[in-house]
């Protein structure tokens, strides 16, 4: 294992008393859990890592880690939202607070916690409230035009994912331009063309999160937001309502279609 957190200081430009908490959100089928199973194998051997998950009726998420065997199982817990996803990393953070602090709580020192959002539209992002950082994933499987659509988690996440691109001969995506339509959709922000399967590729995601690590034990990093979800649509028995969140992060304006 890695040296221990650093030890609690106070103050700005100073290192932090807990571990990192890094949120990794994006739409469903992308590889969310897939890209932290990565993550865990990629580090695990020298960082002290916890798993957060959400789903909204189920742990779908945390059984498929623990039976990846990429962590102790106790390590890896789940958040049940029982509504939008976006919800309980965004709007009310409160269930996930408590399940990273008890989880920091109870393997104290962690270095690194990971907390995946349930499946969501191109406009879910983190509060910085939850996270110091997150990353916003793609796949090649969703098109490879899906990047220029933009959007705060596509154009303003710390790190933005192109996953899956052993499967682009297959869905005939050109992963070079949807690269260059990221990174230009993001201002030339850090993007990462990832395959599980492709040693450099994992190596460049396994620099990207030391890198952070390294800045935010240092006190140097500075939690950004990406800024509040764009108003979207909700189906329901209803018919379905729009959902808009203020500049605050605060779920407002239900408006029912029929």
């Amino acid at each position: 294992m890695s040296a221990s957190v650093s030890a609690p200081l106070s103050g700005e430009g100073r290192a932090p008393a807990r571990a990192l908490r890094l949120g990794v959100a994006g739409p469903v089928g992308v590889g969310k859990s897939s890209l932290i199973a990565t993550i865990c194998r990629a580090l695990g051997a020298e960082l002290r890592i916890g798993v957060i998950t959400n789903d909204i009726y189920t742990d779908e998420d945390a059984r498929f880690l623990r039976s990846a065997g990429v962590l102790e199982p106790e390590r890896i817990r789940a958040v049940e939202t029982g509504a939008c996803p976006h919800t309980a990393i965004r709007d009310d953070v409160t269930a996930n607070l408590l399940a990273t602090e008890d989880l920091e709580r109870d393997f104290d020192p962690l270095d690194l916690v990971i907390i995946e959002s349930g499946g969501d539209n191109l406009t879910a992002t983190f509060s910085p409230a939850l996270v110091d950082a997150q990353i916003f994933v793609l796949d090649v499987a969703g098109g490879g035009d899906v990047a220029r659509k933009g959007g705060p988690g596509i154009g303003r996440a710390d790190l933005l994912v192109v996953n899956k691109t052993d499967l682009a001969p297959h869905v005939g995506v050109d992963v070079a331009q949807m690269v260059a339509d990221a990174s230009a959709a993001r201002e030339n922000r850090a993007v990462v063309a990832l395959s599980r399967s492709d040693d450099a590729s994992v190596a460049e995601l396994r620099a990207w999160v030391l890198g952070v690590l390294t800045s935010f034990r240092a006190g140097a990093h500075v939690a950004q937001d990406p800024g509040p979800m764009a108003p979207h649509f909700h189906a329901d028995e209803d018919g379905g309502y729009v959902h808009s969140h203020d500049d605050d992060g605060r779920a407002h304006d239900h408006a029912h279609a029929h």
